[in-house]
């Protein structure tokens, strides 16, 4: 059965997500490199909206990436682009 994905889930996705880059020593570099922020700075830029959005794209930007967390975690791939259209400023509308 697939998980009905709503904001409180996106978040949850998102969150742990940016647990598990922060625990990886190869990711978390990549990630604090493209982001420009500092590992001190994560927990105050995680308060600010769009930040976790901006986790999932960085998931969503490196296919390998996505794919090392979905089997680490055995979680749906396809939850990372539902989830980002429900985050503040994950929305891509297309125009």
């Amino acid at each position: 059965m697939k998980q009905q994905m709503n904001l409180d889930s996106a978040q949850d996705l998102a969150i742990n997500s940016l647990v598990f880059l922060a625990g990886d020593t190869d990711l978390l570099p990549r990630f604090l490199a493209l982001t420009g922020i500092t590992a001190e700075q994560i927990r105050e830029a995680a308060q600010e909206p769009g930040f976790l959005a901006g986790v999932l794209q960085f998931y969503l930007a490196h296919e390998p990436t996505l794919m090392r967390y979905c089997e680490a975690t055995q979680t749906d791939p396809a939850l990372f682009q539902e989830a980002l259209r429900l985050l503040p400023g994950g929305r891509q509308d297309v125009y």
